[in-house]
């Protein structure tokens, strides 16, 4: 009997040291009480009540156990849906929503679920929907818009014409795209019945045909990034 209680004593022991280096809550402060009892009534030579007080004491040290685990799986839980909000906030400045529908679409629905199943205090789903939001949202890239606006330059410098411009790669990438251009432009143009009569200084309107984001003017000294759809004609 001696030697049974002391195992069980000794095991104890270290499991109550191992929970207690973590977090002081009340299941670990009984285990503690009931482990002081546990020795003295062992000292005492009163055996089957030392055993008792060790029961006691496993079962408040598994509860503090399940605590903390609980205490840090919330704590984990919270910390990757706040990382995820301030993604998905980031993620809205850049007008993701617009660029990036789905990947957008897909984060704001997994940081929702994550929300509701913090709520509901289950800490392992709800830091799951937290990584599936930063997941989908890694998709989303900040954009330089590509211009909106080109202004028509002397036909000796650039060979300016809807069919070279609509080649160029901050344009379409694709010179027989030319008519995006010219349908969008022909009712400003002095003849709207001849794409070839445009002339330096006219300002045309480069119109989105891939939902491309396009904002402003054509920079010469500007840095632009080609569509992921550049030179695509669609049937």
């Amino acid at each position: 009997m001696k030697r049974i209680v002391f195992v069980v004593f000794t095991l104890l022991i270290g499991s109550i040291l191992f929970a207690a280096s973590y977090v002081d809550n009340e299941y670990q402060r009984l285990a503690n009480s009931y482990t002081a009892k546990a020795e003295e009534a062992f000292e005492e030579g009163e055996y089957d009540l030392a055993v008792e007080y060790t029961a006691k004491a496993e079962e408040n040290a598994e509860l503090s156990r399940a605590y903390i685990e609980m205490m840090l799986a919330r704590a984990d839980a919270d910390t990757q849906i706040r990382v995820a909000r301030n993604r998905l906030t980031w993620a809205r400045g850049i007008k993701a929503d617009v660029n990036y529908p789905m990947a957008y679409s897909a984060g704001v629905q997994a940081v929702e679920d994550a929300q509701a199943a913090f709520e509901s205090e289950d800490y392992v789903q709800a830091y799951a929907f937290a990584q599936a939001a930063l997941l989908a949202l890694s998709e989303v890239k900040e954009l330089v818009p590509l211009p909106k606006y080109y202004v028509v330059r002397p036909w000796a410098e650039t060979k300016d014409c809807y069919w070279n411009i609509s080649g160029r790669s901050y344009v379409y990438g694709n010179p027989l795209l030319w008519e995006n251009l010219y349908q969008a432009n022909k009712s400003n143009m002095e003849d709207p019945n001849n794409p070839d009569l445009i002339h330096p200084g006219m300002r045309i309107e480069i119109p989105s045909i891939h939902g491309e984001l396009r904002e402003g003017t054509y920079n010469p000294s500007g840095s632009y990034t080609p569509s992921a759809n550049q030179g695509i004609i669609e049937k």
